[in-house]
């Protein structure tokens, strides 16, 4: 079961929570949306959709970004050298030097 209540009416009528399975919260003056609260026995499901959502939306945005910046990278043959180090060595490689 659900309901559409005021943030007044929720605080005012605590009880409420145990009969519905959510909660949609207006602004009862300007029949603005404000959100939903989520019976006890959904919460652990709508929390772990929410984890996933959120995880995706954020690996889409890191995804996007390490397109350019994943171009800055360290090859793992120049690990733990100094700048001057990697140059040296790039010089010998482009030059044949060793």
């Amino acid at each position: 079961m659900t309901t559409t209540m005021s943030i007044r009416e929720l605080t005012r009528n605590g009880s409420m929570f145990g009969e519905y399975d959510y909660i949609d919260i207006e602004d009862r003056k300007s029949h603005e949306y404000k959100g939903v609260f989520i019976s006890a026995e959904y919460a652990d499901d709508v929390k772990k959709f929410l984890e996933k959502k959120l995880a995706k939306i954020k690996q889409e945005k890191l995804d996007r970004i390490m397109k350019f910046a994943g171009k800055g990278s360290i090859h793992k043959r120049f690990e733990k050298l100094t700048v001057s180090q990697i140059k040296e060595k790039k010089a010998k490689e482009k030059y044949g030097q060793e």
